[in-house]
């Protein structure tokens, strides 16, 4: 059912019974618990107009007007935009610094994405990387595995209507610092086991995921471990860090754009997909129905427990999937525990987006000491 036709449907019904409404919450429901990176941008595609050999000309929407560097995906087609450079009331001119996948005609709509890079780290980036299996409790779990000279290994998993490449935007910066590294795909994820029930948990049971990772890491070596995570991947590792049978070897945390309040996430998901916040409580509804553990128990919380070893958290006012506000008080109830890095005019998961030199230099200096 379109999310149009199943608003229409649970409007007309309002004295005629509630099925619409059950479809309507488990529709809206779907944008958080089963989200794809082919899925529709929130905020709509944008026409390419011109394309020269270092320029791209967009429409003008407030997606394609932010400052930084995203992805232009669309079927086929991933492109690499850089700042914006030039614009009228109608439209911006960006940089075009690549097109590894496909061709960028005018006329083609685009959406765009914080995932910069498309392929492999060895495709993409020139890394050297080996894809490794990791046991897990559904089956065997896909990893980029980078090799580098520290014991101390970061574990990287994505959010929300990502994948694995959405990691590739830092695994530069984490190499150059000789960091060894895991990126982690997990259930739901392509060549992953699919989850029970064919929806995500929101961390909740994706977590015993991250823990599979973090015991396979210490099996080869790993003495410390950094969980970096963006979005609903935060939420695992604040899960993990906890929960893990060798939570004791982590010994740090990076949140990006974390997933503090799950039906917050829940209602704005819907409601950045058209549905009306009237009746974005329809797909919280829903959301929990459809969450609550059947048979095995799950272990983590609907909302992860503080941590308890040094985090940084990049955020911002502007992501409005994930309320900044519980970043806020995060950082507020553990100073001498939590970093807040404040990144504005950025939206959800994008953060490095909008400033990768200076998201990078914080990175730097708060993994130094954790070396």
């Amino acid at each position: 059912m379109r999310l149009r036709t199943a608003v229409a449907t649970a409007t007309a019904a309002l004295g005629a019974g509630t099925a619409a409404f059950v479809a309507v919450g488990r529709y809206g429901s779907r944008f958080a618990l089963r989200p794809s990176a082919q899925d529709p941008a929130p905020e709509g595609a944008v026409t390419v107009h011109t394309v020269t050999r270092d320029r791209v000309v967009l429409t003008r929407t407030a997606a394609s007007a932010r400052r930084g560097t995203y992805g232009l995906a669309a079927d086929g087609l991933h492109a690499i935009a850089g700042d914006v450079v030039d614009g009228t009331a109608y439209s911006v001119t960006r940089k075009l610094l690549a097109v590894p996948h496909g061709s960028l005609q005018p006329g083609v709509p685009v959406r765009l994405t914080p995932q910069v890079h498309y392929g492999n780290p060895r495709i993409a980036l020139g890394l050297d990387y080996t894809e490794v299996d990791v046991p897990g409790e559904l089956g065997p779990l896909p990893g980029w595995y980078l090799p580098g000279a520290r014991a101390t290994w970061v574990i990287s998993v994505h959010g929300l209507g990502a994948t694995r490449a959405h990691a590739m935007n830092v695994l530069p910066a984490l190499h150059h610092h000789r960091f060894t590294q895991l990126v982690l795909g997990y259930r739901g994820d392509p060549e992953a086991p699919p989850p029970p029930g064919g929806i995500g948990h929101l961390g909740r049971t994706e977590w015993r995921d991250l823990d599979a990772a973090m015991r396979y890491a210490v099996e080869y070596g790993a003495q410390r471990i950094v969980l970096y995570g963006w979005s609903t991947g935060a939420t695992m590792a604040l899960h993990a860090q906890r929960l893990s049978t060798v939570g004791d070897r982590v010994r740090g945390l990076v949140l990006d754009s974390p997933v503090l309040d799950w039906h917050a996430t829940v209602a704005a998901a819907a409601q950045w997909h058209g549905l009306p916040a009237n009746l974005a409580p329809l797909a919280v509804r829903a959301a929990e129905g459809r969450t609550e553990p059947r048979g095995r128990a799950v272990t983590a919380p609907a909302d992860p427990a503080p941590p308890t070893v040094p985090t940084l958290v990049f955020h911002g006012p502007d992501d409005t999937l994930a309320p900044w506000d519980r970043s806020r008080e995060l950082a507020a109830r553990l100073p001498d525990l939590v970093v807040l890095h404040t990144v504005r005019g950025a939206q959800h998961g994008a953060m490095w987006n909008a400033d990768p030199a200076g998201y990078e230099e914080t990175l730097r200096r708060f993994l130094t000491p954790l070396m």
